[in-house]
């Protein structure tokens, strides 16, 4: 079982910057991927980024890349989504989840967290 809890959404300006983290707690997080996914009002979830979190590695959506970077403290069990140049089309709530894995985009993860709000005026 792993526990996931996010936090650092907000209200910005469009061009703003923000910073989400992730904390997680449970089992051992090696060979788990962690990604961020998002769901604006009325849409599906995206994709947004992933982290395989033993070798660090990453995987964006085009949409998000040049201006998104997601990172992994291990000693803290923390995942970061660093958003950068945020867009009115970046307003979602942003989920943290964990699966076990491959890197690659899509949003089927076993456990994910309650979500935070990001909006981006213009």
């Amino acid at each position: 079982q792993v526990h996931l809890v996010e936090s650092g959404g907000g209200l910005v300006q469009a061009g703003d910057s923000l910073r989400l983290s992730c904390a997680a707690s449970g089992r051992t997080l090696s060979s788990y991927v962690m990604g961020w996914i998002r769901q604006a009002p009325g849409k599906e979830r995206e994709f947004v980024a992933a982290v395989d979190w033993s070798f660090g590695g990453t995987y964006y959506a085009e949409s998000v890349k040049g201006r998104f970077a997601i990172s992994r403290d291990i000693a803290k069990n923390t995942v970061y989504l660093q958003m950068n140049n945020l867009k009115p089309e970046d307003t979602a709530v942003y989920y943290c989840a964990a699966r076990p894995g491959g890197l690659w985009g899509g949003v089927k993860y076993d456990y994910w967290g309650q979500g935070t709000q990001v909006t981006v005026s213009s």
